[in-house]
Formats: C-alpha cells, sequence, structure tokens
C-alpha cells in the first residue's frame, strides 16, 4: 500500500524555512529565509488537509488551486505543481514572497482554525517557482499567431505587467509606457530586497521583452507623451499607474528638512541597491546611517522603512502608531521580523508638529487611547489630554499611505470619470472606464491595496480587451 502522502498534520508540525538571525540579517538586503529543501518542502505541503472546501484558496484573490500544487509538491511532481501554480497567478514567485498569506490563504488555513498551524503557502509557492527557474521550466512566451492590434498600457507595476503578459500571449502587440527608468513599479522601487531580490523582479521583465513586449521607460504620460497620443496608436488602453501621492502631516515645523516621504526614502534606498548614482542618499538626506529614525504609520510601507533604516546603520529606529498592535493594518509577521531586528513600536502615539532647527529635531507626539468603534468597526483613536511628549528625531519618515493623482488634470485628458476619492471608475467586472476602449486596473481604481489584488485584475482586464477587440472588429465586418 503506498504511503499516504496528504493529512500528515497531525504529526507533522509547521515549520517555515529557516530565518537567518536578526543579528545577520540586519547587515544586509537579501531575503531573509532561506530556501526550503525538497524533503522539507514536501513534507511540509504533506500537511495539508485536502479539504473539500478549501478556504485557502476561495480567500486568495487569484483564486490559486492551492491544494492541488500542495499535493503535487509532496509527490515530488514540481514541474505539475508549477504549471498548475502558473495557470492562474502570472508571478507566483513573486506573490509566495510578498503576499501577506497570514491574511488571506494561511490566515483561512483549516488546519489553522483546528489549530494545528496553518500550511506554509507562501513559503511552498516560492519554493515550486524558484525551482523552476533553476530547472528551465518556465518558458518563454511565444505566441502560436501574431495579431495586428495593439494594447498600449500606462504603468509597468504588477497590474500592467500582469495584463501585458496575458494579452502577449495571445498574440496581440504590447507597448507599456512607465515614467521609471525600470519596469517594475513597486515591485522594483518600493519593496526592499530583503522582502523581494530584485533579481526576482528583473527576469520576469526580461521575459515579457523576450516574448516582444515593448517597453517606453522615462516617459510621463501628460508631459512627455499626451494620453490621447497613446489612445490614437493603440486600439486599446488599459491604465495601471497605481497611486503614488503621499498622504502628508500638518502641525508646526511640519516642512522641516529631515522629514520625508516614504516612497522617495525607500526608492533612495532600492536605486543604491541596483548600483546607481543617487545623490541624495550620499548626502545623508535619505540615508539612515547614524540617525535616530521615526517613522509614522502602520501600513506595510512603514514595515518596509524601519527594516530598511536598520539595515542603513540607524543609531535608534521607533514606529509611531496610533492605534495598537492588534488594529495595525500591517502583516504580523512583519512587524515581528521587525521588533527581532530592533525597532522599537510605540504604540497609541500620533504625530502633532515637530521641533526644528535647521532640520527636524523631534517629533511632537500625542498619546492616544482607543474609543467607540469608527464607521468601519475598528476603535477610533482618542488624545489623551496633558501626555503629549517630545520624541528626538534626526530623520522622520512619513509612511501614512498613498492616494491617487488627479489623472484627469494631470494628462488633460475630458470624460475620464473618477470617483470621490480621486480613484478610476471602472466597472468591477470589465475594468472598462467612461472612455471607449480604455480600462483601468490595480491600485488607481481600488486605491493602496496588495499586489496579489493588481494582478489579478490585470489578468482579467487582458480578457476584457479581447472581448472589446472581438467586438469592434465584429462591428466593423458589418
Amino acid at each position: 500500500m503506498a504511503k499516504q502522502r496528504m493529512l500528515q498534520f497531525v504529526t507533522v508540525s509547521r515549520e517555515m524555512p529557516e530565518k537567518r538571525a536578526a543579528s545577520v540579517r540586519a547587515q544586509d538586503f537579501n531575503e531573509i529565509y532561506r530556501e526550503f529543501a525538497a524533503q522539507k518542502a514536501a513534507e511540509q505541503a504533506g500537511r495539508c488537509s485536502q479539504c473539500g472546501v478549501p478556504y485557502c484558496q476561495t480567500h486568495c484573490p487569484l483564486h490559486n488551486n492551492i491544494p492541488d500544487w500542495l499535493r503535487m509538491t509532496a509527490e515530488g511532481r514540481l514541474q505539475e505543481a508549477y504549471e498548475l501554480a502558473q495557470a492562474t497567478n502570472t508571478f507566483p514567485e513573486i506573490c509566495g514572497r510578498i503576499c501577506p498569506q497570514d491574511r488571506l490563504c494561511e490566515g483561512n488555513c483549516v488546519i489553522e482554525q483546528a489549530g494545528h498551524g496553518t500550511v506554509t503557502i507562501g513559503a511552498i509557492e516560492k519554493y515550486i517557482t524558484d525551482t523552476a527557474w533553476d530547472m528551465g521550466w518556465v518558458k518563454p512566451v511565444k505566441p502560436v499567431q501574431e495579431r495586428a492590434e495593439s494594447v498600449g498600457i500606462i504603468g509597468a507595476g504588477p497590474g500592467g505587467l500582469a495584463a501585458a503578459d496575458a494579452l502577449r500571449r495571445t498574440g496581440m502587440q504590447v507597448t507599456v509606457y512607465d515614467r521609471y527608468d525600470r519596469a517594475g513599479g513597486l515591485m522594483t522601487y518600493g519593496i526592499p530586497g530583503f522582502k523581494l531580490e530584485k533579481d526576482v523582479v528583473m527576469q520576469r521583465i526580461a521575459q515579457l521583452e523576450q516574448a516582444g513586449v515593448q517597453f517606453v521607460l522615462n516617459c510621463n504620460v501628460g508631459e512627455d507623451l499626451a494620453f490621447d497620443a497613446i489612445r490614437g496608436k493603440h486600439d486599446a488602453v488599459i491604465i495601471a499607474t497605481g497611486v503614488y501621492k503621499s498622504r502628508d502631516l500638518g502641525g508646526p515645523n511640519a516642512g522641516a528638512a529631515g522629514i520625508v516621504r516614504a516612497i522617495d526614502y525607500l526608492t533612495a534606498a532600492n536605486r543604491k541597491s541596483f548600483g546607481d548614482d543617487v545623490p541624495e542618499f550620499d548626502s545623508g538626506e535619505l540615508n539612515a546611517e547614524g540617525k535616530r529614525v521615526v517613522v509614522i504609520g502602520g501600513g506595510d510601507t512603514a514595515m518596509d522603512c524601519v527594516r530598511t533604516a536598520i539595515r542603513q546603520g540607524a543609531q535608534s529606529v521607533k514606529c509611531l502608531y496610533r492605534r495598537d498592535r492588534a488594529n495595525m493594518p500591517g502583516s504580523q509577521r512583519e512587524v515581528a521580523n521587525a521588533e527581532e531586528e530592533g525597532v522599537d513600536f510605540v504604540w497609541l502615539t500620533a504625530p502633532r508638529g515637530f521641533t526644528a532647527g535647521e532640520s527636524v529635531e523631534g517629533v511632537l507626539v500625542q498619546q492616544m487611547r482607543l474609543g467607540a468603534p469608527d464607521v468601519t468597526g475598528r476603535q477610533s483613536p482618542e488624545v489623551i489630554e496633558g501626555a503629549d511628549y517630545v520624541e528626538p528625531a534626526d530623520l522622520v519618515i512619513k509612511a501614512l499611505g498613498f492616494e491617487p493623482e488627479d489623472l484627469p488634470k494631470l494628462w488633460g485628458v475630458e470624460g475620464l470619470e473618477v470617483t470621490r476619492w480621486g480613484t478610476v471608475k471602472a466597472d468591477f467586472r470589465s475594468h472598462a472606464t467612461s472612455l471607449p476602449g480604455v480600462f483601468a486596473v490595480g491600485d488607481i481604481v481600488r486605491g493602496a491595496s496588495l499586489v496579489v489584488w493588481a494582478i489579478r485584475d490585470g489578468r482579467e482586464a487582458a480578457d476584457s480587451v479581447l472581448d472589446y477587440l472581438a467586438g469592434a472588429q465584429a462591428v466593423a465586418a458589418e
């Protein structure tokens, strides 16, 4: 009788891949988790209960067929596991690294709910796809037949790249426009290397280039190239710009030197990792070395900032968040990693201004308590009167989230409808906007969200573009 390979969760404990010691990993920007060995990956995949209603799959935005590729991994059928993972996810090796699995698939695992510890889905997904690249199973995209129609995609982040991949596989001519000098969006310049090493992103971009996707970089739509010119050149357009406008802080001395935006700080650090010339980093403006650093915010971007500051050799790193640990939006796994590396979290605190001379010297901190729930059901922070104090700081990083830019004004385009939040108004199924032949995906529609949601939107929009072009051809033939 063949050995039962699944349902091992009763006898096999949950294990993550080995994590490098905090004292070691804080010295570099390499990823903190080592790879699973083949035997360990198979063992951990075998813990899956193969439940009839897989909540892991249901709570994955891409509805990845997780139970099946876990079984294939447990049985040593890794190439099949990769092909199944790739069928629903354009970038499984990226999602395996940066998805907040504790809030999505793993957080809804049946055996986790039963107290046995979740299956390490993300680490196994990463292992499967990294193995596929090493073994040469990831093949270049080769359309069976070329098509004459062309699609322009504005934004080379995960949503735009996922759409480009899906469309290019059908033979469509695809051009991607982006304001940066490298494709990848926040995957390239926003997420630090210790969560997502850059060669992982670059190899996917190279695959798209080899497939015939054209990239027009250093291109600011509305300045270097008009939106109407892009519409005129292509049969359909997908807007996938993301949201890059940082939320700001008020109060005394809010404009002082040494108070910087998270996106500027993280971009400078990532550019440095590429070997670029970064004057703002070299001057110390966007470099935490030797400084008392205060990061304001509690999301994943704040976690990226505090952990980057540790690696740059900051004297101290503190994170101020206006709610408590249980109510913060960032990944609890990331908080734990940051604490191990020496970050000090100061819960129930918010800035009301800053002290400054020639540059920032401190944060005027208000202490908070949690009051009645707000419209989202979360308890609203309330100021504790008379409990203010000054937190010394040489560098303050604002990580308060991102808002959409005013695209109709920025691009000089009429008829592109936006919501009251400034996001592009698009149909939630087809991703069609108010302009014929123009679609929108990812954060510019959703607001600041996850990479995995952008990938889903991009794949869905590609299908809608194909339907739109088929309809246009049918009308033209009548």
